[in-house]
Formats: C-alpha cells, structure tokens, sequence
C-alpha cells in the first residue's frame, strides 16, 4: 500500500450520522472476487436513481465536490457489517481520508490496512469543517500524519490521536503483509533449522 505522511485535498461534506457499510457499498455488490471497480459503486443506493443516471441531489454528484479527497461526515461512520469492501469503495472513488467523529471499528481498522487515513475529530470540530466546505468554494484542508493535525488556509487547526503502531505502519506504507515481509530471512532461517 502507499505511505500517507501529509495530503492536501479538498473535502466533501457528507453530514449524515449512522454511515452503515451497506450504505456505502450495498451488499449486493459483495460478489465481486476481485479488488477494482468499486469506487463506481460507492454510495451506490444515494448517487443513481432507478434509471441508473445519477441523482443530483446527492452530494457527491454535486459538481462544486468532484475531485475531492477527503470526506467530512457525522458520528458513527462506517457500522454495521464488517465488509473490507467499504473501505475499498471510499479509496477507488479517490478518498484519502475520512474525518468524523466516531467510526466503527472493524471500518476503521479496514481503513488502516489499505491506506485509508481515519481520522476523529470533536463533533464541534468536524462541524466546523462540514460548515466550511458548504459555504467555500473549493475548501480544501490538509491531513498531515506525523504532526497528528488537520488544517486549514483559514484558521482551523485541529490535533487527533491515532495508535502509535498504526501510525508508523501508514507512515512507511505497511499492512500486515508488508510487515510480515521484513522478516523473510528469519522465516527462511527458521524453516531451515526446523525443517
């Protein structure tokens, strides 16, 4: 996976509480064997209507959001059943980073395996940033993981914990594979002294 260490993107506000996995990648859709092709299907319920053209109601069909990599959504985000498939959808439609202020916790550790930067904030702070990316133009903020913040080119700054292992893993752009790589010569010591 890639490293994330600073981002800069501009934000989507999806100001909904209680975000489900089926919400964000309907079930139906969980049949597909391999790993692409799901940010088409993000949201999948909200952004088409029956026809199959997009619903221009839906926030991220609004032209003013295309092009955004950071969602801003309310408490909650990401319930519901463990798909790894939800994060995958969020990532494929080009989303760096999710900020809210409570995700599910099989979502987010999902998140962190693939690259995908949660990221909690206070209700009143995500607020913040869900009013300023209705009102701005283009508002983009900018995600930097080592100093643990999320800021702004108007003021806003933010601080957000984040699990020291979990941080360094996204820092170097490692998930469980690539961590259990480092130690290939010991795997091959070990199979050859007991094998």
């Amino acid at each position: 996976m890639d490293a994330f260490s600073e981002h800069t993107g501009k934000v989507v506000p999806y100001d909904m509480p209680n975000v489900d996995t089926d919400q964000i990648i309907p079930a139906r859709f969980l049949k597909k064997i391999d790993r692409v092709g799901f940010g088409e299907l993000l949201f999948f319920e909200l952004r088409y209507n029956d026809d199959g053209s997009p619903n221009t109601n839906f926030v991220l069909n609004e032209e003013r959001y295309s092009g955004s990599s950071v969602l801003v959504s309310g408490p909650q985000f990401g319930i519901g059943s463990s798909r790894e498939h939800a994060p995958w959808a969020l990532q494929q439609y080009g989303f760096k980073a999710v900020i809210t202020p409570s995700f599910g916790d099989i979502f987010k550790n999902n998140c962190y395996q693939i690259g995908l930067l949660p990221v909690q904030l206070s209700s009143s702070e995500v607020d913040t940033l869900l009013s300023r990316a209705q009102e701005l133009e283009g508002y983009e903020v900018t995600i930097n993981l080592d100093a643990q913040e999320v800021r702004d080119s108007h003021g806003f700054v933010a601080k957000f914990d984040i699990d020291e292992f979990r941080k360094d893993t996204l820092l170097r752009g490692l998930d469980d594979i690539g961590l259990t790589l480092q130690y290939t010569q010991d795997i091959k010591d070990f199979e050859e002294k007991y094998f």
